[in-house]
């Protein structure tokens, strides 16, 4: 979708009689249904200003086109300004021009991030070239008519209000690869980015470019699979082994069609699921499907794409990890509202019990299940229906069957047992079920205890100090506790305030910092932060710390876990349930079987209530 689009010359008029801006505001709200603030009017009405006198002062043809604010497909990402027509020789040329209002900024160590004041707060953010150069590689990767039409993109970025210093950070020397991808125009080169646009776009039949690139097919090229590929390739972590080989292979041979098609893949804890989605994404990419993987948690997206890109391979994915492809074949959930129906061949969701209602913060739909397959000729759903922690969490295999029938669709139903977490132990995952009282299972009170150790300690500092000897010999390990503490509050330097406090023990420590939510699993920081259910949930370690908070309760007269209201911080995990116990126990025990099935090699446990760490002991005994 494009908010602007047109001739240079009706461009030129629409700025000459002060009505572009305005026509600009109103498209937003005609076709988004999207109001657009005082302080985005100004600064729209500031950028066309400035690249209506530019553009003047290069002379173009009148039949060069003009897009502002262009969407790109299955994102929310939007290119402020192309300019499309031809050059001397006859090549078909578009130009995307960035624009910025910052007027400073400062380097940081960081690949490609920058730190600038942007809403009254200085954050860390893409640099300009970065961010210019990853929307003509997402145009390159994605766009068919880039390939098939012969358009040359060519991108940059415009900061009209800011003045370059002598030793400007923005062009620091770790940021010269993207600066030279991607050339940067600060206030006083307003000539250079004339120059820039003139050499490549002197002649007009803009219209027609910029229609054919609306109008591309979205699918992977094959530049990109070869590098997804890559990434797959020298990654040990996403091998497929037995049933998952199996199940892999019987999916990718599933011919595509207009008639609809849904899969669910149901698995436990460390049963693979997430090995086989990320593998069934490339596979998909592979045979060139318009395919994505949605994941409803942004911990778990950010840290599998970190995986993804482990440091033993970046050094050969500089066209990879230098665009916005991964972001577009893994993402949120909530993307698919309002999509035309089978925009998609496949949609996989991973995680699919964390799938929202209408009810989620920012979710505009009703519900993500039915988005996802009115979206896609094939959805795939892999589901634990034990693992839903949220009353907006409608990710069951009974609401996708259901939603499915709606389509007059019957799922194909598949599982997965084979057990890689937790030492491969199936009994440790029943002897978990059984003890928080989720269900009654068999072979509960057998595992292997010298392979995979499940150890009670007495104290936080005890918990503490092994998965800190765990993280001094090379292991992966982490503090997670549950919802039984609140939160620093939103602009407190959240990561460094002791939230999670046990007085009796004189025992303080924060939860993980929201400027790293969603990468805490692999900062260094971590180690000093305690991890919560929406930070861990989907990932794995070698060993976990676990604290039990007073959320969890036991009763012993009738020998019953239950939660407490009162006690579980999480408000929108309690919402309406106040009046609604067996809901609200089912919930909170679901979060503590998440937590201490994070691990493959073992757990260590402290409970805050006295009662419920003698119910655990006596249960270990």
């Amino acid at each position: 979708m494009v908010i602007y689009r047109n001739s240079y010359s009706q461009f030129r008029e629409d700025a000459e009689n002060l009505r572009l801006a305005d026509i600009v505001i109103d498209n937003f709200k005609e076709l988004l249904n999207r109001k657009v603030s005082p302080q985005e009017q100004r600064s729209l009405k500031n950028s066309l200003a400035t690249m209506a006198l530019v553009m003047g002062s290069a002379t173009l043809p009148a039949d060069c086109g003009v897009s502002i604010e262009y969407n790109l497909p299955h994102t929310s990402r939007r290119i402020d300004f192309l300019i499309a027509g031809e050059n001397e020789e006859g090549h078909r040329n578009v130009v995307i021009v960035e624009l910025k209002q910052w007027e400073s900024a400062q380097k940081t160590a960081m690949d490609g991030v920058v730190r600038t004041l942007l809403n009254r707060q200085e954050r860390p953010t893409s640099h300009p070239s970065y961010q210019a150069y990853g929307y003509k590689r997402f145009l390159s990767d994605f766009n068919t008519a880039i390939d098939e039409k012969r358009i040359q993109v060519d991108a940059c970025a415009f900061l009209h209000n800011y003045q370059a210093k002598c030793q400007e950070p923005l062009l620091d020397p770790i940021y010269a690869h993207y600066v030279e991808l991607s050339p940067l125009f600060f206030k006083e080169n307003a000539a250079h980015l004339v120059d820039f646009i003139s050499r490549r776009i002197n002649r007009g039949r803009g219209l027609e470019i910029l229609y054919e690139i609306e109008n591309g097919k979205i699918r992977p090229s094959l530049k990109l699979v070869d590098a997804v590929g890559t990434l797959f390739r020298k990654n040990e972590f996403f091998h497929l082994l037995d049933e998952q080989k199996v199940l892999y292979e019987e999916i990718l041979h599933t011919p595509i069609t207009e008639e609809k098609q849904v899969i669910i893949i149901e698995g436990g804890p460390g049963t693979g699921k997430s090995v086989l989605s990320f593998n069934l994404l490339y596979g998909l990419l592979k045979r060139r499907k318009n395919v994505v993987l949605a994941a409803p948690n942004a911990a778990f997206r950010d840290v599998m794409k970190s995986r993804l890109k482990g440091k033993e391979v970046r050094a050969s994915l500089k066209e990879i990890s230098d665009t916005l492809a991964l972001d577009a074949l893994i993402t949120g959930s909530g993307i698919f509202y309002n999509l035309e129906a089978n925009q998609f061949d496949v949609i996989i969701v991973d995680e699919a019990h964390r799938l929202k209602d209408g009810s989620a913060y920012q979710y505009r739909g009703e519900n993500q299940i039915y988005d996802i397959i009115r979206a896609a000729r094939l959805a795939i759903f892999f589901i634990d229906d034990r693992q839903a922690v949220r009353p907006e969490d409608v990710g069951s295999v009974k609401n996708i069957v259901s939603i499915a029938k709606a389509f007059q669709v019957k799922p194909s139903r598949h599982s997965l047992a084979i057990q890689f977490r937790c030492a491969g132990m199936e009994g440790y995952i029943n002897w978990v079920d059984h003890t928080l009282q989720i269900k009654e299972t068999a072979n509960w009170d057998s595992w292997d205890k010298a392979a995979f150790a499940l150890t009670l300690v007495d104290s936080p500092h005890e918990l503490y100090q092994e998965i800190a000897q765990k993280i001094a010999s090379g292991s992966s390990a982490r503090l997670l506790a549950g919802y039984a503490w609140p939160w620093t509050a939103q602009g407190n330097p959240n990561g460094e305030i002791d939230d999670v406090v046990i007085e009796e023990w004189n025992f303080k420590m924060p939860w993980n910092s929201r400027s790293s939510r969603t990468t805490w699993a692999i900062d260094e920081s971590g180690i000093d932060q305690i991890g919560c259910i929406h930070t861990s949930q989907g990932l794995e370690f070698d060993y976990v710390g676990v604290i039990i908070g007073k959320d969890l309760r036991y009763d012993k007269e009738n020998n019953r876990l239950y939660a407490s209201w009162d006690d579980y911080k999480d408000q929108a995990g309690k919402k309406g349930l106040r009046e609604k116990q067996g809901k609200l126990d089912q919930l909170v025990k679901n979060i503590y079987k998440v937590l201490l099935t994070r691990t493959m090699k073992g757990c260590y446990l402290y409970c805050h209530d006295r009662e419920v760490q003698a119910y655990f002991r006596k249960r270990l005994q």
